[in-house]
């Protein structure tokens, strides 16, 4: 790739869709039905539905009305809300993709354990040294042109997309209205709790599953017009909405939701099955295969380009915006597998560790949501940037204020014991910001940044003392 070459509509498309369904929508069926009747499941997608969307629209606003914030997600915390406020979205961010990826590559080598045994569930020996190979191979592709690995990142998410639409065509003919209808409220199942828990619980579910919504808005910089970014969230987000909805609710027309909550990971493997044989459970594996690799692909992507941008915006040290000669962003891609390959590493020791860590990391990823929202709200009430184009403001406003209020949920959804580690990830930060801060020659904090460094210090240090006596976990 030229150093000028640019992201067009289909490869940011395709890195929003690509992130976003990795091997969480092949475990969609069992996942939703384990916590909630058919009334609820759909209550919960309306909900998340109008939520994504509100922050899909506000990302195309931002792209819009803030063409200059080339640096992606975490741009907008950082114009809104300082620079140390904007590097913990990036920190965490980068932490959260990074994690993920170990996720998707043990998730891939599991996959395969079901056509090759040898790689059991993913985390054993011979399992951890193939990932080895394929995190590093990655490495590689992307090395050789940002453009080049996008492409193949559509590739393979238009690969990933014939058996879920095989699942989805299935279902459909064998669709059943009385399976579907039978106990709609889960009345019948005390365990499921009041329509209200098992809202909350289909959008716990939900909260994992569109996390790459932001895909193109990370790449931002590399598109060919920020227009194509707002088009590529907007669409994609709809799109992978759409699959997702009728994944989950095709399958309780199928199967019962006792039933359908009791099927093992990829529960759209076994229900496929159950419809068609065999042969259906086969090409669900090999979809997701297919999917993680592609997932695996995207969030490697993403996990280099935001230290990358940050360094070049001046809020991670400097080290970090070098470029090879394809313009590919090598020494960030190389920092961000070598931590990849030291998590690889704990999980053949303790997957408990592991888990710990993506779920940490996972609450990490809505905080640049949240600031997203709020800035686009900003810019609305202030009036900033509509002087001259003042329309669409109240609408503006109002999906600001939804996305604002649904990310702020996520972030309470998630778990407050969650959102207390996290503080973890943003007390080891402080030294890699003030590295940066010393480079650049400027004043580290600000008065109000310095409290809640010394915050996130307290708060990191009492959530360890909590992990170690297991009084948090």
């Amino acid at each position: 790739m030229k150093k000028d070459g640019k992201l067009g509509v289909l490869s940011l498309g395709g890195l929003v869709v690509g992130s976003m369904i990795g091997g969480g929508a092949f475990a969609l069926p069992t996942d939703m039905a384990k916590g909630a009747g058919v009334g609820a499941i759909l209550i919960g997608w309306l909900i998340t539905g109008i939520g994504m969307i509100a922050l899909a629209l506000v990302y195309q606003t931002l792209s819009a009305r803030k063409p200059e914030l080339s640096g992606g997600i975490y741009s907008y915390a950082k114009a809104g809300f300082g620079d140390y406020i904007g590097f913990n979205s990036a920190w965490g961010y980068w932490l959260s993709g990074l994690l993920g990826n170990v996720s998707y590559a043990v998730m891939l080598f599991g996959a395969l354990g079901y056509f090759f045994p040898i790689f059991g569930k993913g985390n054993n020996l011979i399992s951890v040294i193939c990932a080895s190979i394929l995190i590093w191979g990655l490495q590689a592709l992307i090395s050789r042109g940002v453009k080049q690995a996008a492409f193949i990142n559509v590739l393979t998410t238009l690969a990933k997309l014939v058996p879920i639409f095989l699942f989805i065509i299935v279902c459909i003919v064998f669709f059943n209205v009385d399976i579907f209808s039978l106990d709609f409220w889960g009345k019948t199942n005390p365990e499921l709790g009041s329509v209200v828990d098992q809202v909350k619980s289909t959008m716990l579910v939900t909260l994992w599953v569109f996390i790459g919504i932001e895909g193109a808005v990370v790449f931002s910089g590399r598109a060919r017009t920020q227009r194509d970014v707002g088009i590529a969230t907007v669409v994609g987000l709809i799109g992978t909405l759409a699959i997702y909805v009728l994944i989950s609710v095709l399958s309780l027309g199928v199967m019962n939701q006792v039933d359908l909550a009791q099927q093992e990971t990829p529960s759209m493997a076994y229900v496929l099955e159950f419809l068609v044989g065999k042969w259906g459970a086969v090409i669900i594996n090999a979809g997701l295969v297919v999917s993680l690799f592609g997932a695996l692909l995207g969030w490697s992507l993403l996990s280099a380009e935001v230290p990358y941008v940050a360094a070049k915006d001046g809020i991670f040290p400097k080290v970090f915006a070098k470029e090879n000669s394809n313009g590919a962003p090598v020494i960030s891609l190389t920092f961000t597998n070598i931590l990849i390959q030291i998590s690889l590493i704990i999980t053949l020791f303790s997957s408990s560790t592991y888990q710990a860590l993506y779920s940490i990391a996972s609450s990490a990823i809505l905080i640049p949501y949240l600031f997203s929202g709020v800035y686009a709200w900003k810019l609305a009430y202030t009036g900033e940037t509509y002087d001259i184009n003042p329309q669409g403001k109240s609408n503006d406003l109002i999906c600001a204020g939804i996305s604002s209020i649904y990310a702020a949920w996520l972030v309470y959804a998630a778990g407050l014991n969650y959102v207390l580690m996290v503080t973890i990830l943003y007390a080891a930060g402080i030294v890699v910001f003030v590295k940066a801060k010393k480079e650049k020659g400027q004043k580290i904090f600000s008065t109000f940044e310095k409290l809640l460094a010394i915050v996130f210090v307290v708060a990191g240090i009492s959530a360890l003392v909590m992990m170690a006596t297991g009084n948090l976990g």
